[in-house]
This record gives structure tokens, C-alpha cells and sequence, in this order.
């Protein structure tokens, strides 16, 4: 294929009920799927959420035993990927017949089931489960409320549109990490994303021109009134703006050119016909694991076991 057309998702959680989500989640692939996208993406943490605002009742040296009722809560609209939800989401996929990135909070079903992961889900056009990313390293509170992924979930699948894979917000700032994804030949770079700082789109653009990939950048908007009931009692959330988050969602070419600049304060989806020949103009004179780099000075080495 010279072309394929994508379609970001910038669209809001309803924190903390995953039977909700999924349901938006579907009506959104229909509608992406109505208007003739061939790729779908989903912000971080879509279903059931992320969390912006909550403190789980953590400080240093204690928990509360609110914060821990506010984690049960969390952990139980998380996703078991494969699972219930996956197979519903699946079925909406199939029906439209395009790839599709969505941001999960993952429970581990393998040992204890205890722990969650920020987890990035892709589907095939036949609406099976192909495979997921793990975010490898959580930042700042994230980190207490979900685990390490480990190598083994650094998948890039072939499509008839390039080579699709993904990290997720902050793991793009770990150059190695950007490395990998690059040596697999990464050529449609999703990153799903809770971050709208003025800053990330430089960081876009330079992810795009670095890898000469296309990078599809989804975040959430999200308001008070997305949030449920029994979410908006603590005293953190009263304090918190109505306008939980911006958006900031975009689409990059492999030049570093904005597609479609970053989008802002509204639930949207951004569309973008991508020339898929833009990759081979771009790698003319840059190409990063190619004519660029140099293998006898430097070697990555990932390890891709279970751990």
C-alpha cells in the first residue's frame, strides 16, 4: 500500500467504569471506521482510566485506607488481555476491519493478579488480538499503581500499511528504548500519551524526523463531569480544574512536519491520509539504523525474555 488513512482518538475515559468505556470505545471505532480509517488509536489508559488527580491516599510512610479502597476500585475495571473486554472490543475491530491501538490498565492474570499494567492492545483488522506493550517504567505516583513491563512486549507488526508498534508517553523519552523500536523498523510509531505540555510536541516532531516514521500521538480530553460520583468526593479532585486535561493529540510526518497540529479542548478524532512513500523520501539522507548508524561503534542490546 503508497497510502493508508489514521484516525486519533482524542476522546475521554469514564474514570473508573470499564463497561463504560469499552462501550465509547466501540461507538468511536464505528464512527473512525464509518469515515474509511484504515488505523485507529486510543489514548493512554483509555479503559478504565488515568487516574490524573487521585493520590490512592499515598505520602511518604503511609497509605490510607481510603486510598487502598480507591485502588480496589481501579484494579477492578482493569482488563485481563485476552479477556472479556478484548474479545467485545475485538468484535466492534472486525466490523470495521482496521488496526487498532487502545490504552489499557492491564491486571496480571498470570502469578498473583495483583498487579496492574499501563498497557498498549493491538488489533488486527479481523478484530483478533495481535499482541500488547507493556509500559516498561511507570513516572513519578504511576509507579505505585502499576508494575514494570519487561522486554518481551516491545512487539512491531507487519501490516500492509509498514511496520506498527508503540511506547507510551515517557518511555519515548528513553533513548534506548526509541532505539529498539527503531532497529525493528518501526514506520507507524503510536504513542499513546497523558502528556499535553507544550514540550511533548517538540518531542513528537523529533521522535518523527529521528526515526523517519510517521508518529501518531493520542491523549486524552477529559473533564470533571467524565469523572463518577464516588471519584469526585476526595478532597483532591474538588481542587482540581474542571478541564482535567487539554488533549494535545497529533499527527507527524516523517520530516518532523505536523500532519495534523496538536488539537485542543474538545473530544475530537484528527484524520490524516498518510503517504506511506514520505518513509523512503525521508530516509534519502537519514536513515538511523541504515546508512546512518554505525554497528562497530555501537551496539543496542535488548533483552526481549519474559521476566
Amino acid at each position: 500500500m503508497s497510502s493508508c488513512k489514521v484516525a486519533v482518538v482524542q476522546v475521554g475515559s469514564i474514570v473508573m467504569n470499564k463497561e463504560k468505556c469499552i462501550d465509547k470505545a466501540i461507538a468511536y471505532i464505528q464512527e473512525a471506521g464509518a469515515n474509511g480509517a484504515n488505523i485507529i488509536v486510543f489514548p493512554e489508559a483509555f479503559i478504565p482510566a488515568y487516574p490524573r488527580g487521585l493520590s490512592f491516599g499515598a505520602v511518604v510512610g503511609s497509605r490510607s485506607s481510603e486510598g487502598r479502597n480507591q485502588f480496589l476500585r481501579y484494579a477492578k475495571n482493569a482488563i485481563t488481555v485476552p479477556g472479556p473486554e478484548t474479545e467485545q472490543l475485538g468484535e466492534a475491530v472486525k466490523k470495521v476491519g482496521a488496526y487498532t491501538v487502545t490504552g489499557v490498565i492491564e491486571r496480571d492474570d498470570y502469578s498473583s493478579g495483583g498487579t496492574l499494567y499501563c498497557t498498549a492492545i493491538f488489533f488486527g483488522p479481523d478484530g483478533t488480538l495481535l499482541g500488547k506493550h507493556r509500559k516498561l517504567k511507570p513516572t513519578g505516583s504511576e509507579r505505585l499503581i502499576w508494575g514494570e513491563g519487561d522486554g518481551s512486549t516491545l512487539p512491531v507488526f507487519e501490516t500492509p500499511y509498514g511496520k506498527i508498534g508503540s511506547l507510551i508517553c515517557w518511555e519515548n523519552y528513553m533513548p534506548l528504548a526509541r532505539a529498539a523500536m527503531y532497529q525493528k523498523g518501526i514506520q507507524i510509531y503510536v504513542i499513546p500519551t497523558a502528556d499535553s505540555r507544550d514540550s511533548w510536541f517538540a518531542s513528537m516532531r523529533h521522535i518523527a524526523l529521528e526515526g523517519r516514521c510517521f508518529v501518531l500521538s493520542c491523549n486524552q480530553y477529559s473533564t470533571k463531569d467524565m469523572y463518577e460520583e464516588e471519584v469526585l468526593v476526595t478532597e483532591e479532585m474538588k481542587n482540581m480544574p474542571f478541564e482535567i486535561t487539554r488533549g494535545g493529540s497529533c499527527i507527524v510526518n516523517p520530516l518532523g512536519e505536523f500532519l495534523v497540529e496538536p488539537v485542543f479542548g474538545k473530544e475530537d478524532i484528527l484524520y490524516a491520509t498518510l503517504d506511506l512513500d514520505d518513509i523512503t523520501r525521508g530516509h534519502f539522507d537519514f536513515d538511523v539504523v541504515g546508512h546512518y548508524d554505525r554497528k562497530d561503534v555501537f551496539q543496542l542490546i535488548v533483552n526481549e525474555q519474559p521476566r
